[in-house]
């Protein structure tokens, strides 16, 4: 649980940097390339090419390209219709998948832990419901297969270590998650990239740096290992704990008006779920995997 919460503080910086410095200056599908290699970058040295069983490999390596080759090729895409608090607005779907893809995998209904992510899924509604653009449809749409895509590599990773244990330490193998998503960020930028549009400032390109390095480098590894850790439902709700924290950097930061009696309302439904998943999900416990 402690990583999930240092890996929410760690990416509430994100929502707001991609939409004030990059969307609509640097081309979407270069970002995301780039924090794919950079990150890949950071666990090349550790990769353990042998004595890891090939269903492990496999599994890692399709996470990757779900949770995030397709997740931020579509995410990038959605700045382009949307503000940040519409794009924060629309992930607050991503629990209901995590449960229900979970639940899928294990051939089961889990009612309290979707009733508890229901209840964060309105809690963070509570906190961004304002209005939409015109081109809300089609940014919800992206958002939408991002969320679900997230939501499976999540779930995905889970199921993976726990099908697969081994006594290779996770950091070993975690290389295999950035190298799928480099097959689907390679081709999409040679295919739909404009070079055009590439970073012109240091600071662009610091920015860049930062998502890569620490936000997706570090950011997915801790992530990954602290939903290995704890129930669905948990991590379910985690995923929406990103909503008010977003918020409250847009808030300090960048100077963003925003509704604090709402806020407030909304973080307290949020951690109203916490508890109602804790008190009443059959397997709201610790489940060690390696």
């Amino acid at each position: 649980m402690g990583l999930l919460v240092f890996v929410t503080i760690l990416w509430a910086f994100s929502f707001s940097l991609i939409g004030e410095f990059l969307a609509g200056r640097v081309d979407s599908d270069f970002a995301v390339l780039t924090r794919v290699v950079l990150a890949a970058l950071v666990f090349l040295p550790l990769t353990r090419w042998r004595g890891v069983p090939g269903g492990l490999k496999l599994g890692v390596l399709v996470t990757g390209m779900l949770q995030f080759g397709i997740t931020y090729l579509c995410l990038y895409r959605s700045f382009s219709y949307l503000t940040v608090p519409e794009v924060l607005l629309f992930t607050i779907f991503t629990p209901l998948y995590v449960t229900l893809i979970d639940d899928a995998l294990y051939r089961r209904f889990s009612p309290v832990a979707l009733v508890a992510a229901a209840i964060a899924t309105l809690g963070a509604g509570i906190i961004r419901y304002d209005g939409l653009s015109q081109g809300f449809i089609t940014g919800f749409l992206l958002l939408q297969v991002a969320n679900f895509t997230f939501a499976a590599g999540q779930v995905g990773y889970k199921h993976t270590m726990m099908r697969f244990p081994t006594e290779v330490p996770a950091y070993r193998t975690f290389g295999y998650f950035f190298f799928g998503a480099l097959i689907i960020a390679l081709p999409s930028f040679l295919i739909f990239g404009d070079a055009s549009r590439l970073p012109t400032t240091s600071l662009q390109w610091g920015i860049l740096a930062w998502l890569g390095l620490a936000a997706s480098g570090v950011g997915l590894f801790l992530w990954n290992r602290g939903g290995c850790h704890v129930d669905a439902g948990t991590l379910a709700i985690m995923n929406n704990a990103l909503v008010p924290a977003g918020l409250i950097v847009n808030l300090l930061i960048w100077n963003r008006d925003a509704d604090l009696l709402r806020l407030c309302i909304g973080g307290g439904v949020i951690a109203l779920s916490l508890w109602v998943n804790a008190r009443f999900h059959p397997r709201a416990r610790l489940a060690v995997t390696t």
